[in-house]
């Protein structure tokens, strides 16, 4: 079976979870602390699955957390899993950058489990949004996963947008 058939396959069953990783279990404002709830930044993620251009599954998760702490996502498939952690990094001198980890498990019947991995390091400006391709962005492929995030500066109870800005970078 290519490629291609086992992908499209596996979108027809689709379900996804969101992944728990230690330091996501600062879901509210009330675990942080009021230095790091000044730097807290939420992340929109939206992951959906496009065949032929048309999205057939879709979820959406929100995500607070702090510059350098990782959240994650992990869409499980009849025959794939992906993995992905996203880490913001904000600087004063503007340079932020999201790093995204993925981690792919597919299963194909005539050749077995194949593992892959991918590391990036994305620019990032706060409200834009940001598309990642787990699987990549294949022209061959009918189906593929796409994740679109945003990356927010948190301004909740007790934090507003001008103090949250001014607080959230290092001087890396």
């Amino acid at each position: 079976m290519n490629r291609s058939l086992c992908l499209v396959s596996v979108f027809c069953i689709f379900a996804a979870s969101a992944a728990v990783s230690a330091q996501e279990s600062r879901t509210s404002s009330a675990g942080i602390t009021q230095g790091p709830i000044r730097r807290a930044l939420i992340i929109n993620i939206n992951a959906r699955v496009l065949e032929e251009q048309t999205v057939i599954w879709n979820e959406t998760h929100q995500k607070i957390t702090i510059p350098g702490s990782p959240v994650g996502i992990q869409l499980v498939g009849s025959n794939v899993v992906v993995s992905v952690q996203f880490t913001p990094f904000v600087r004063r001198r503007g340079d932020n950058v999201l790093v995204a980890q993925g981690q792919i498990w597919i299963t194909d019947p005539d050749r077995g489990v194949s593992y892959y991995t991918s590391i990036q390091t994305i620019p990032m400006e706060f409200d834009e949004p940001i598309h990642f391709f787990p699987l990549g962005a294949s022209q061959q492929l009918s189906s593929s996963i796409e994740i679109i995030l945003t990356v927010s500066l948190y301004s909740g109870p007790g934090v507003n947008a001008e103090e949250a800005a001014a607080s959230t970078g290092d001087d890396r």
